[in-house]
């Protein structure tokens, strides 16, 4: 096995027991080692610090599979690790019951570049490292042993991968395609999963604790949902008595899709939702000039920030698309702002809403916090795993 020797002073974040090791800490690399290869992590005094994926062509140069020097890094691992990703999982009351589940979160479960989610008996599974990639096999094994699912689709397409010297991989890794569209039941809702297509893996199963609250603040109001995707607020906004529900994005096969899912819950009034296929800034001015309000918004844009270099231009567009939805939020309103941006964190994404709201001359107040759902933990050793936050904001 080929070693990876740190510069000096550079191990102190694996003491940390953070899983990643960037270029800049690397010293040399003794022997030979390819892509997704196993080499052990030595501190520049000659430590061993533990085991990872070597990853020559990005700048993370090696992810971590143990920090423990004696742990195999082999099939039996990986079944180790899928299993009480999966018990996790399973000791969750408030996850019982869930058709659709995120059963691995790639770091946050001991396994980079690792996502694997579950809708009813079939899972979709994403590789979006070299290791992850090199160990393909030991993880369908894995997971159907954990799980029992009758098929497996892999959806590793995710642009990421091109970091990694990795290109798109697609199709069934184990069973057959079911003979019709997947279906989950969310809260009460039924809804389509586009596994082979869609967001993702076909959905946002980290919303789905927030779309559930939507539903429950939603009785009697005009709700305006923008970036709907499918349709999953828009629909719990309905379940929960809205008096209205306006969804704006700006893919016509994405609101087609949601279109569909609500068509898969007659109990729900299809009247009283209104689908508008628009850039959502612009129909957001264009609402403003007419002189339009809603009780409750939903801000759930797509990922704006990358990266820590795409910072600057993402709190642009959130600040633009906050001061929108303020204006438009009528007087002791609620907001719902999200952001999916890993370079924006936490302290700059609320000092952002509050440029917003003291632009739009809102005297807002934070409600609540918000976050992903219970089967996207975050690893405390691993901040970065926290992408997803949000305010609840009334003004």
């Amino acid at each position: 096995m080929a070693e990876l020797i740190l510069q000096a002073g550079k191990e102190r974040s694996l003491f940390r027991r953070h899983p990643w090791l960037f270029d800049s800490a690397v010293h040399s690399l003794r022997g030979r080692a390819r892509a997704g290869d196993t080499v052990t992590i030595l501190a520049h005094d000659g430590r061993v610090l533990g085991k990872g994926a070597y990853s020559p062509h990005s700048r993370i140069r090696c992810r971590m599979w143990s920090f423990d020097a004696d742990e195999v890094i082999d099939d039996a691992f990986f079944k180790r690790r899928v299993a009480a990703a999966v018990a996790r999982r399973q000791a969750l009351p408030e996850l019982a019951g869930q058709e659709g589940l995120r059963l691995i979160h790639a770091e946050s479960d001991g396994l980079p570049g690792v996502i694997a989610d579950r809708y009813g008996d079939t899972v979709v599974l994403q590789l979006t490292s070299a290791g992850a990639e090199k160990w393909r096999q030991a993880m369908v094994g894995a997971l159907i042993q954990a799980t029992g699912c009758a098929r497996i689709y892999e959806r590793s397409d995710a642009g990421t991968r091109k970091l990694e010297g990795l290109t798109a991989a697609t199709g069934w890794l184990h069973g057959e395609a079911p003979a019709g569209e997947i279906r989950i039941v969310e809260n009460g809702v039924r809804l389509g999963v586009d596994y082979a297509h869609g967001h993702k893996t076909g959905f946002y199963l980290d919303q789905r604790d927030n779309r559930a609250r939507l539903g429950h603040l939603a009785a009697g109001k005009s709700v305006l949902n923008c970036f709907c995707y499918t349709g999953g607020f828009s629909l719990q906004a309905l379940r929960g008595g809205a008096a209205s529900v306006l969804s704006i994005d700006s893919s016509g096969p994405a609101l087609d899709h949601a279109r569909a899912n609500l068509s898969l819950n007659p109990e729900l009034p299809a009247e009283r939702a209104e689908w508008l296929e628009a850039d959502v800034f612009q129909a957001l001015r264009d609402l403003r000039q007419e002189g339009c309000g809603f009780d409750l918004i939903v801000l759930d844009p797509p990922k704006f920030a990358p990266s820590a270099a795409h910072t600057q231009r993402a709190a642009r567009a959130y600040k633009d698309i906050n001061l929108l939805g303020f204006r438009l939020l009528n007087p002791g309103g609620l907001l719902m702002t999200y952001s999916c941006s890993g370079g924006v964190g936490l302290e700059l994404f609320q000092k952002i809403i509050a440029s917003a709201a003291l632009d739009a001359g809102r005297d807002a107040r934070i409600v609540a916090r918000l976050s992903g759902a219970a089967d996207h933990p975050v690893a405390l050793d691993f901040p970065e795993g926290e992408y997803l936050k949000g305010l609840l904001c009334s003004a």
